[in-house]
């Protein structure tokens, strides 16, 4: 019996010890998941874009925002994306079709989105949605209402510092006499109106004495028009084309120009225009919009307060210029080199008032002395009236922008600068 019973309890520890074995490498279905995987796995992003990834513009933030998610671990399968959403009551149709989808947070990618955001975003308080580009959420009240932008203004200056060295080429072997710049615009909107200043004031910090002419589209994307437009200020005279417009229009018309034996030359934006224009092509100004999706959406996947207006740029490497074209005059890529190590450093500030001068306004919205140069300056609009009215821009110099809030609000229009008439 003795012999039994030992026998019996001896059995029973081997099954314990083999229970415990088991337990110890399989865990149980309750045990927690791990942080780093499960939170970013279960968020739903939306993103509304104006146009598809035809357009320059859309297409890097089409880029950006996959780009972001896959570094967050975030799968292609959570990412909901609304393409060629017009910029009226259709956004807010598209808005509430992701929040019902269950998209935690939602972006927009154009200016003329953030009306409908914003009252998507008045109806759906548990989801989250940026308006990118926009500026009225600071004063919208609602806590689950943002706005993002990148400085757009660095990497234009650079861009022109681009054209500068290669209009300065030129001018030294004698074969342009005056250093004319042309600018396919899309609006007349602040965002377009500092990137196009910036652009000069790169030129004007090698070429002081270039001048331009800006002709708008009164479209986002246009080829077409775009096309036109590059081709009239070409026939006025003008030798470097830039442009804020989502197309390859302005830089295909300059290639073609450049093909019958002119000296013209172009600066994109957004996107490299090298595959349209191999020759005319110098650079881009790009913005890498993954930077800003990618600080927002980790916010969001840990639960901390989004900043109501998000702006960065080089310091993170938020914007940048694409790739030199074979035209590129020798010497560009120090000086750009040169240009980004000042730009981050604080040497350079973009928009020094003592690089510029404005005529006397005759709104208020800013000061100048007797030499024209800018003194105080207001970077917000209160009243929705397109006058800054409120906020001082001028800060030890330098109109300090996508600093009072992230959109751009430098709408100076400073001396060297002409707006054309479309007709």
């Amino acid at each position: 019996m003795k012999k039994f019973l030992a026998m019996l309890l001896a059995l029973v520890m081997v099954l314990s010890l083999a229970a415990c074995g088991k337990k110890a490498e399989e865990p149980t279905q309750t045990e927690e998941p791990t942080q780093t995987e499960e939170p970013a796995a279960n968020v739903k992003v939306g993103l509304i874009c104006v146009h598809d990834e035809n357009s320059g513009y859309d297409a890097a933030h089409i880029d950006g925002l996959k780009t972001a998610c896959a570094a967050l671990g975030i799968p292609d399968s959570q990412i909901i994306m609304k393409y060629n959403i017009p910029e009226d009551e259709t956004c807010f149709d598209m808005a509430v079709e992701l929040a019902e989808a269950g998209c935690g947070i939602v972006f927009s990618d154009s200016y003329g989105h953030q009306t409908y955001m914003q009252q998507a975003a008045s109806e759906f308080e548990d989801v989250t949605f940026v308006a990118c580009t926009g500026d009225m959420a600071a004063n919208s009240g609602l806590a689950n209402f943002k706005n993002m932008f990148p400085y757009t203004y660095e990497s234009r200056y650079v861009s022109g510092i681009v054209a500068g060295m290669k209009l300065k080429e030129l001018m030294d072997a004698g074969k342009v006499s005056d250093p004319y710049i042309g600018y396919v615009g899309a609006f007349p909107y602040a965002e377009v109106v500092c990137g196009y200043t910036a652009f000069l004031l790169g030129i004007q910090s090698i070429v002081p004495e270039a001048h331009m002419d800006v002709q708008y589209t009164n479209s986002w994307y246009d080829p077409v028009a775009e096309g036109e437009v590059a081709n009239a200020l070409m026939s006025k005279g003008c030798v470097i084309i830039g442009q804020h417009a989502d197309s390859t229009g302005a830089p295909s018309a300059v290639q073609a120009v450049k093909d019958s034996g002119k000296e013209v030359y172009s600066v994109g934006y957004n996107i490299d225009m090298l595959s349209v224009a191999p020759t005319a092509a110098l650079t881009s100004a790009q913005n890498n919009w993954s930077v800003l999706y990618k600080a927002t959406l980790e916010k969001f996947i840990a639960g901390e307060e989004i900043p109501t207006d998000f702006a960065t740029g080089s310091k993170d490497d938020a914007v940048m210029i694409s790739t030199l074209g074979e035209s590129c005059a020798e010497g560009t890529q120090e000086a750009v080199d040169a240009a980004w190590a000042a730009i981050k450093d604080g040497s350079l500030k973009v928009f020094d008032t003592s690089k510029f001068t404005c005529q006397p306004a005759a709104d208020g919205s800013y000061q100048v002395d007797a030499d024209g140069h800018v003194t105080s300056a207001f970077g917000l609009d209160t009243n929705g009236d397109w006058v800054n009215d409120a906020g001082e821009a001028i800060v030890d110099g330098a109109f300090q922008e996508s600093v009072l809030r992230s959109a751009p609000y430098f709408s100076l229009r400073i001396d060297g600068i002409t707006e054309l008439n479309n007709n």
